[in-house]
């Protein structure tokens, strides 16, 4: 590794690899869950996929391809007005691979169709992971996620309000064509998805993040750095009803450390402040190197 750091073109291009090995993996994980679970029980995705779906079930025109030539324009639409290709090359990237591999996957993988919680909670399951991972490699799946981007930047619109707007109405489509259940089944997997995406961008919540207003800040630092070998940094804050300083001391510990802080914390001061959060991912000295693992 100390050899590594002192090559710093050899490790950027390792990230690049390693990125673009997390959106292939990524692509191929959503686009696997295409043939397993939505497709042959009539659950249609949300976005451009989802468009691709319901022309499937209408004209059986190929899901992969109808998505692609969808995504085509608002590529293009993103290299001239979202930042040039350098910008759009992972996305473009992204979007040829899951495309292709819907329509590879569609050919061997045997379809899921036994019980409906079964094929919501792992399509859902596997469609946040891989777009987790997409996302993770600094990609995006195109579709509604190009459209938001330039709604937003070039009219203001909010992200999200454009992303609930756009899969809204695809969803809406939808009831048409396959009915209000399988729809209903669509938004448990879109919630699903949602919940994984965060899980696996922000890691799975290991530490506390913990914020302490004490009198006796000094003593409650050193007290955390001797029994817990922890380090605590000090925050400049002021008290909002005497507007007298107050140092405030941030510490991040483990969350099986959280009790023993707390017994610490009381035991110096018993009227101290304490606000304990979840931290989903903690990198740098005493957690994980900040560098992609």
């Amino acid at each position: 590794m100390n050899k590594l750091k002192r090559h710093p073109k050899v490790i950027r291009v390792l990230r690049e690899i390693y990125d673009y090995v997390l959106i292939i993996a990524g692509a191929a994980i959503v686009a696997a869950n295409v043939p397993l679970f939505l497709e042959p029980n009539r659950v249609v995705s949300t976005g451009v996929t989802g468009i691709g779906m319901l022309a499937y079930f209408l004209w059986q025109w190929p899901i992969g391809m109808v998505t692609l030539a969808l995504n085509v324009p608002l590529l293009l639409a993103g290299i001239k007005w979202g930042g040039g290709f350098k910008f759009f090359f992972r996305t473009i990237f992204a979007v040829v691979t899951l495309t292709v591999l819907i329509d590879v996957f569609s050919g061997w993988l045997p379809p899921i169709q036994s019980d409906p919680l079964l094929y919501t909670l792992f399509g859902g399951l596997l469609d946040g992971v891989g777009i987790g991972l997409v996302l993770r490699g600094r990609g995006t799946t195109g579709g509604t996620d190009i459209v938001a981007q330039l709604l937003s930047r070039y009219r203001g619109i909010p992200f999200g309000q454009v992303f609930i707007t756009v899969n809204g109405l695809v969803l809406l489509a939808a009831i048409a064509v396959v009915g209000i259940e399988s729809v209903l089944y669509a938004l448990v997997i879109s919630f699903v998805s949602g919940r994984v995406v965060d899980f696996v961008q922000e890691g799975v919540g290991y530490a506390r993040a913990v914020i302490i207003i004490s009198d006796r800040y000094e003593a409650v630092r050193q007290a955390i750095f001797d029994d817990l070998l922890r380090g605590a940094t000090i925050l400049e804050a002021r008290g909002g009803y005497t507007a007298e300083p107050r140092p405030a001391l941030y510490v991040v510990v483990y969350r099986s450390q959280v009790t023993q802080l707390k017994r610490i914390i009381a035991d110096v001061d018993p009227r101290a402040f304490v606000v304990v959060s979840e931290a989903h991912e903690v990198l740098g000295e005493g957690f994980r190197s900040v560098h992609p693992a």
